[in-house]
């Protein structure tokens, strides 16, 4: 399908909807959700960015390129030490795709080799793409496939890779991300829970294409899932300006001889669930961990509260949250997390 991606960064195994479904507003996509509709169903519509918050935007990605490429840096040494030169990269779209092209950049740079790298969909409680999946398999050998994301929150989507994959001999579900504060993966850049700067943006940090959609009268049965093309908004499209603004800190030092953080005792899935008990939510989907997940919180669902670790109440790597919370009157709570520096709590709409 169509995206602001160069065609050799790239091959998205997706179907082009543009024009064939309309974009919901947010509350009304929230009760649906929490009244069973699924997600992938619907698509948002897409949140745009107040000037304000582009000058914060603006302010992480010069802050923040440079730990974020030591974590593609690092990650990408991993893969070439665990997988080697025959490895094909295949992002999980939408927030996978820039960290899969800054990792191929990354080996294309260090190791002189060009990797293959593809985007497909994967949808929590639908699993993975069959005919995307078919698609590779025709092509490359089931060991050769690497599944990348962005970050990890709780590990949801890790979850669902393991068991979409059980059915598929020989395919790892490993999964590398740049970030893993949840502590399930050692195939990360880091454990820290630091700020990618591209999840402060939907599509316009991302080709300028949708999240990924399902329903069966749109997706025929030999269709791949599907994606909208922003075509409208190319003007606002930062997807370049983010890749070559990491890339501008790329190093080639070891991934041995980084620091890194020592994994919290516990997974990150035991404190969301021990946040649910404290908080009184009955579905842990309703908890978004990781600075992540709670941005994406803030630009396509409904909060109820941030929580936010006393300890970075000042923290700028936590600024477009202060201020997304502001612009939303989205009340943020002080609370000792361990594994993530911020939380994002979606609203029961029942109590709406």
């Amino acid at each position: 399908m169509q995206s602001s991606y160069r065609a050799e960064d790239v091959t998205l195994l997706l179907k082009d909807i543009t024009g064939l479904v309309k974009p919901s507003p947010t509350e009304e996509r929230e009760k649906l959700i929490q009244a069973g509709k699924h997600y992938c169903e619907m698509l948002p519509i897409e949140y745009v960015p107040t000037e304000k918050y582009m000058e914060v935007y603006q302010e992480a990605l010069a802050r923040f390129a440079e730990p974020t490429a030591a974590a593609v840096g690092n990650l990408s040494d991993k893969i070439m030490e665990r997988r080697g030169k025959r490895v094909v990269l295949v992002s999980l779209a939408r927030a996978g795709i820039p960290i899969g092209i800054l990792v191929k950049h990354f080996i294309r740079k260090k190791y002189g080799i060009e990797v293959p790298h593809y985007a497909i969909s994967i949808i929590r409680g639908r699993g993975i793409d069959g005919n995307a999946m078919r698609y590779l398999l025709e092509r490359y050998e089931p060991a050769q496939l690497l599944f990348v994301d962005g970050w990890i929150g709780k590990g949801a989507i890790l979850g669902e890779l393991q068991k979409a994959l059980a059915e598929y001999k020989g395919v790892s579900a490993e999964l590398a991300a740049a970030a893993d504060p949840a502590g399930i993966t050692e195939l990360c850049g880091t454990h820290e829970d630091i700020l990618i700067p591209s999840s402060c943006l939907n599509c316009t940090v991302s080709g300028l294409i949708s999240r990924t959609f399902l329903r069966e009268d749109i997706i025929g049965k030999d269709d791949f899932h599907g994606a909208v093309y922003y075509g409208e908004l190319r003007n606002a499209d930062l997807s370049y300006e983010f890749i070559d603004a990491i890339e501008a800190h790329f190093t080639y030092g070891t991934y041995s001889e980084r620091q890194e953080k020592q994994i919290e005792e516990g997974s990150g899935a035991e404190e969301v669930r021990e946040l649910a008990n404290i908080f009184g939510i009955n579905d842990v989907n309703l908890i978004k961990p990781g600075i992540g997940e709670t941005t994406r919180v803030l630009l396509r669902r409904v909060p109820w509260k941030i929580l936010m670790d006393e300890q970075y109440r000042e923290d700028a790597q936590l600024a477009h949250i202060r201020r997304l919370a502001a612009e939303k009157q989205v009340p943020i709570e002080y609370y000792p997390l361990k594994h993530y520096k911020c939380c994002g709590l979606i609203k029961k709409m029942a109590d709406t």
